[in-house]
């Protein structure tokens, strides 16, 4: 099973959420607090956890900015930004059958994007 880490961006009730579902999910927050875009990836990279996050800046990280980033990345994008509904969407993602490490991914309803990272 696949070892996450939310971005801060992501709401703590979402993470407790995902938490209790089984998931084995780090927060950001918690362990480096303000912590830059970098220093959240090094973090995913260092612990081999796919990064959970709603910052499109990833992206532009690992495709444009040539940053390594084979740890995985799952871009959030859901139409509806309420906690509960982040929750239910947040679980529904993770709770795919997907091999995330090496690719980015972006979620929207019904609908996953897969791609591999350079």
């Amino acid at each position: 099973m696949a070892k996450f880490l939310a971005n801060e961006n992501v709401p703590g009730e979402v993470v407790e959420s995902a938490r209790q579902a089984g998931h084995d999910l780090a927060w950001i927050a918690e362990s480096s607090p303000g912590a830059d875009d970098d220093a959240v990836l090094a973090f995913a990279l260092a612990e081999s956890r796919v990064l959970v996050t709603f910052d499109k800046g990833f992206g532009e990280m690992a495709f444009r900015q040539g940053k390594t980033a084979t740890c995985g990345i799952i871009l959030f994008r859901p139409r509806v930004r309420s906690p509960s509904y982040l929750a239910q969407f947040m679980l529904a993602v993770l709770g795919q059958t997907v091999d995330w490490e090496g690719k980015f991914t972006v979620a929207q309803e019904g609908r996953l994007r897969v791609v591999p990272l350079p």
